[in-house]
């Protein structure tokens, strides 16, 4: 059966223009005093001369620059040579010496994910408001999520809102506490408990923060004589993992595609990747959109989670258990009989099914599907949440192919039993055309998450890592062209 598959010929192209203000820091201490000490040579007229040329270029540019060199100064400030006060203007200029811009989807705008938006009033009958999460690329490639915001009608016209001009960060904000007997056992499931860290964890509290953990570690390395190099690479490990679990909030008065995730744990510092968003219903009918993403620091990639209600408030945390490996995990949008479920690809070839009683827990999977046709000979793996149909659960998969040709797929699951596969796409649902082949990765579509509205699902889907796009097909032919797995 043909897939009439409509491309609708929208395209987000990334927008160098959309930048933040990061802050740039030195090696070392000796360049930023030189630095402040050019700053405190200039007289006070220099000085406002100088900032005044700084706001004229910079300032329409962001939102609040002004607090943000003040932040900056604050930052620098015990560097000063002396505790005399210094007018407004020259703190001011001195945070901006040490700030610059950056723009977070300069090379490339990607890998979208769709749910619905958490507000659904004031649209016509049948409309839906959507959040589309995408992959936003810039300088270092170094890639954190960016929002945008539309709507759908009932005959599936795609309508994509104008994004704000600026960029806003959130407060970085850590967890009140971890519990101390659900951090020691992610320690144990990474390997590395053993005296050291025993010894760091024996005078903290039931339930403690980063600082005091932190604290912890400082004491013991001046007082208790701990200075080897075993003891610092073990206390690196325990600082790393308490912060890579944080939460991130904006306010209301901040629009959504203002709001950014930029990388803020040590495991993120080469970047937040491949966010895969679902909206997740528990049983007693509470909704939280929840993704799983990658997190690179340049070396190894883990597996994170990230929970909102609102998309004001974010809270990250590291997922835990031995078959918490690989890319590709993706959650199911509620429990079945009872457990969460996810589907995964731990071996970087073929797609797992796991199930767990905690969300940020996972120790057991089992097989799902492996490579069968020749588009998807070199892997399988899933583009995102599975979407519940009255036909099954349907996963929307990637399969990579000769000449690493990215292609997107589609398969069935049981409603009850989701280990089991019922229905399979024999070809690509999608595949590259010549519009869309060229890009910073050639030959690839690829996608984070669809959704289905008004009979159709709604694709939304990345050209070669570079922009992004939506296609639509009807839900009721993509069914029948299933080949019926036994």
């Amino acid at each position: 059966m043909q897939l009439n598959v409509t491309r609708t010929g929208i395209v987000l192209k990334p927008n160098a223009s959309r930048v933040l203000f990061r802050p740039l820091n030195f090696v070392g201490e000796q360049r930023p005093l030189r630095i402040l000490a050019r700053v405190l040579s200039l007289s006070e007229e220099e000085v406002t001369a100088s900032l005044a040329e700084v706001l004229a270029e910079f300032k329409t540019r962001h939102q609040r620059l002004l607090d943000y060199f003040v932040v900056r100064y604050e930052s620098v400030r015990h560097l000063l040579p002396t505790d005399q006060p210094l007018s407004e203007a020259r703190q001011h200029l001195i945070g901006a010496f040490f700030t610059h811009e950056y723009s977070l989807e300069a090379a490339a705008l990607f890998n979208p994910s769709i749910v619905p938006h958490p507000d659904q009033t004031g649209l016509a009958e049948n409309t839906l408001r959507f959040v589309l999460s995408l992959r936003a690329t810039g300088e270092g490639h170094i890639s954190s999520i960016t929002f945008r915001t539309g709507t759908i009608d009932g005959q599936g016209k795609i309508v994509v809102d104008v994004p704000s001009r600026y960029v806003t960060k959130p407060d970085h904000i850590p967890p009140a506490s971890y519990k101390k007997d659900l951090f020691w056992r992610k320690l144990e499931e990474l390997g590395v408990v053993d005296s050291i860290a025993e010894t760091i964890f024996k005078n903290l509290h039931d339930n403690f923060t980063t600082d005091e953990l932190t604290q912890e570690v400082t004491y013991l390395r001046r007082y208790a004589h701990h200075r080897n190099s075993e003891f610092d690479r073990c206390a690196s490990r325990l600082i790393t993992l308490a912060q890579s679990n944080y939460e991130l909030i904006y306010t209301a008065d901040q629009p959504l595609t203002e709001r950014i995730i930029f990388p803020n744990a040590p495991s993120e510092s080469n970047g937040i990747e491949d966010a895969r968003f679902v909206r997740f219903v528990d049983d007693d009918g509470a909704a939280t959109y929840i993704a799983t993403y990658t997190a690179y620091d340049g070396r190894v990639t883990i597996p994170q989670l990230l929970e909102t209600s609102d998309f004001m408030r974010f809270r990250i945390s590291t997922l835990n258990g031995p078959e918490v490996q690989n890319k590709g995990m993706a959650l199911f949008p509620r429990r079945i009989h009872g457990q969460y479920v996810m589907i995964s690809r731990q071996d970087g070839e073929n797609l797992y099914i796991m199930q767990s009683d905690e969300l940020h827990f996972w120790h057991t999977k089992v097989p799902l599907l492996k490579p069968t046709y020749t588009w998807e000979f070199v892997q399988i793996g899933n583009c995102g949440s599975p979407i519940e149909t009255e036909a099954g659960w349907l996963v929307i998969s990637h399969g990579v192919g000769p000449m690493r040709k990215y292609s997107i797929g589609a398969f069935l699951l049981d409603l009850e039993n989701p280990t089991r596969v019922i229905g399979r796409l024999p070809r690509p649902l999608l595949s590259p055309d010549e519009l869309e082949r060229e890009g910073y990765v050639p030959n690839v579509v690829y996608s984070c998450g669809a959704l289905v509205h008004a009979g159709l699902l709604i694709l939304p889907y990345a050209m070669s890592d570079t922009a992004s796009s939506f296609a639509t097909v009807p839900l009721a032919d993509l069914v029948n062209a299933m080949e019926p797995v036994r």
